[in-house]
């Protein structure tokens, strides 16, 4: 890490607007010279990285030439604007350099969107939707209530800790699953994700389960057949996390099995990019108790200006050597 702030270096490999260029500007301020490496060829860009202190990027795809990492003996951190990492090769990046995420930067968006989730399938409006579409009027099924209701929350990160302040509002109670087994934010009870024991507490216990965490090797199919069985018959789960933490097979045929059983879904086991058509491997859309939505549960108006202004805040806590925030661990990612 460079000392004289007149001889930082920070490169930014995202491509930026005029807007993305203002807020790095404004935050980088003082702090380092920025180089925006999208502009150049490929000599150029590695001639910044040879020369930058750190790297903004948004997964380090496409945006870093291959080796160039490997070449820039003076780089020491790369920070991501994106929240989850799974996209990034960390076989690529120098087990030296830091990585951080952008782990809570769209967290307040997210959790409203999980709410908007959560009490339209504890109300049955899909399914009410549908059988009024078809004619029948069904006025006295019971809904779920929230009051006195546990959500259970895989992720105590900060989606979750931001959806468990909008569940207590309603009475619920909060039932956490973290990395460590820790978190100092408040909770009912909180468990280890790496203890079976604990999950399978969370998961027996949830009226409401909430998938915040990331996709990690020891995430990726956590959720399968044996889980969903543990889990009550009337319980909803949504999942804002990576579609490949539950076996999608397994969630397709308990839900068709158990129509009081509801999901809402934001993040899809393929997801497609550009205009190409979206698919699942099973019928989900064809069941009433699905509520789906395009991994966009964190779009709103200003969100991605909002987290790359978060992402170079971080970048400035590295160069002058304060805590930095969403530290990854490679050992999640490659063996």
């Amino acid at each position: 890490m460079a000392q004289d702030t007149q001889d930082r270096l920070v490169a930014v490999s995202y491509p930026v607007d005029e807007e993305y260029a203002r807020i790095n500007s404004e935050v980088l301020a003082g702090q380092a010279e920025i180089v925006n490496t999208h502009e150049l060829d490929e000599a150029g860009r590695r001639a910044a990285l040879a020369r930058a202190d750190a790297v903004l990027s948004w997964t380090l795809a496409r945006e870093i030439p291959p080796g160039a990492l490997d070449d820039a003996s003076r780089l020491g951190f790369v920070q991501l604007l994106s929240a989850g990492v799974d996209a990034v090769d960390f076989t690529a990046v120098p087990e030296r350099l830091m990585v951080s995420s952008n782990a809570g930067a769209y967290a307040p968006e997210m959790s409203e969107h999980v709410m908007a989730m959560v009490l339209s399938l504890a109300k049955r409006l899909p399914q009410r939707h549908a059988d009024m579409a078809a004619g029948r009027f069904d006025k006295w099924t019971p809904a779920l209530v929230l009051d006195g209701a546990v959500c259970g929350i895989l992720g105590y990160g900060g989606i979750g800790v931001a959806v468990a302040r909008h569940m207590r509002h309603f009475g619920s109670k909060i039932y956490a699953i973290t990395r460590t087994g820790q978190s100092c934010e408040p909770a009912d009870f909180i468990g280890s994700v790496s203890s079976p024991a604990d999950l399978d507490h969370v998961l027996a216990a949830s009226d409401v389960l909430l998938l915040s965490l990331p996709l990690t090797l020891t995430t990726r199919g956590l959720i399968g057949a044996r889980e969903l069985a543990v889990m009550k018959p009337t319980a909803i789960l949504v999942n804002v996390a990576r579609g490949a933490i539950i076996d999608q097979r397994a969630l397709y045929e308990h839900l068709r099995m158990n129509p009081d059983f509801t999901a809402g879904i934001d993040t899809w086991w393929a997801e497609p990019s550009g205009d190409a058509p979206f698919r699942t491997d099973f019928p989900f859309f064809d069941l009433p108790n699905v509520l789906g939505s395009p991994h966009n549960s964190s779009i709103v108006p200003g969100t991605m200006l909002t987290a790359a202004r978060l992402a170079a805040q971080n970048v400035v806590r590295y160069l002058n050597g304060e805590p930095v925030h969403g530290v990854v661990r490679r050992t999640d990612y490659v063996v």
